[in-house]
């Protein structure tokens, strides 16, 4: 296969919520720093955009006029990219999160598939970093999928374990889901999967419907040890996301400093196996996601 025949969707985590700018300087905090990221990510390859919001002074915000701030920024820079909300937070009410949803009606939404210990320890402490227990129960899954519904979002999958991965199951039966799906093997967080090669097959064969059939699927790895899960899933026929949420450093040890760094990296890792990134088109068409006008109410 060639690689004009193998498009693989490249995937930003252009934010998130934990690291700073004492930790990584190219983290965006305010809405044109979102554009200018969102920019060097798409002129690297990528064709869908991960936001976690943030007021101007770097706190994490889940208020509508910050995600919609923050949209109307990258769009205006970078014009049709598939623009994906994350809905995850302990401690914020769902209503909330369903609000920004509702407010500004994304493509696609991130939906963690299941309530786990999430953690992050340090060896050189010989401690946690922090810890904390992620209430994702199935009523809380089944209310987030009937607002995406309603709304009109796609549900994006962030499965920490190939348990999470089988939690998919009933909800297809019980026709709360459409394919195609998107489908992300979230790997790295302590209390999750282990992240290691072995475990990306491990959860990708997991996939409803086998990793080569009709769901798309990507990896997220966290941390250093992201390269070679992403390379993995490459080539395995998966997806990929890389960014400043998920991990700091390129492959041989260096911060990076932008998100047009790690994208860069992984369509460079793509290309030599073979493969290309996928435009935007057609990460549209492999997703199911159609583009449409986003109300700015």
């Amino acid at each position: 296969m060639s690689s004009f025949d193998d498009p693989v969707i490249i995937s930003c985590s252009i934010s998130g919520v934990i690291a700073n700018r004492d930790q990584c300087p190219a983290i965006p905090y305010t809405p044109e720093e979102y554009a200018a990221e969102a920019r060097r990510a798409v002129d690297e390859g990528a064709s869908q955009i991960h936001i976690h919001a943030r007021k101007p002074d770097g706190t994490p915000s889940y208020e509508v006029e910050d995600f919609q701030a923050i949209t109307e920024a990258i769009l205006a820079e970078v014009g049709d990219v598939i623009v994906n909300y994350s809905t995850g937070a302990i401690g914020i009410p769902i209503e909330k999160r369903i609000e920004y949803l509702r407010a500004c009606r994304p493509d696609v939404a991130a939906l963690n598939m299941s309530s786990m210990n999430y953690a992050k320890y340090s060896r050189r402490r010989k401690d946690f970093v922090f810890k904390a227990v992620f209430e994702n129960s199935f009523d809380t899954i089944i209310e987030f999928l009937t607002a995406m519904k309603e709304i009109g979002v796609k549900p994006e999958h962030e499965c920490f374990d190939s348990g999470h991965v089988a939690n998919l199951d009933p909800l297809i039966d019980m026709g709360l889901l459409e394919p195609p799906l998107q489908i992300s093997l979230v790997m790295g967080v302590t209390g999750g999967i282990r992240p290691t090669p072995r475990n990306v097959t491990l959860m990708s064969d997991q996939i409803p419907g086998g990793p080569e059939g009709p769901n798309q699927w990507q990896v997220i790895g966290i941390s250093r040890d992201q390269w070679k899960l992403l390379a993995s899933s490459l080539v395995l026929g998966g997806n990929v996301r890389a960014g400043v949420e998920d991990n700091l450093y390129l492959p041989n040890g260096e911060m990076c400093r932008s998100n047009g760094d790690l994208i860069g990296k992984a369509r460079q890792m793509a290309e030599d196996i073979g493969r290309r990134p996928a435009s935007v088109a057609e990460a549209r068409e492999l997703l199911g996601v159609p583009r449409r006008e986003r109300s700015t109410a």
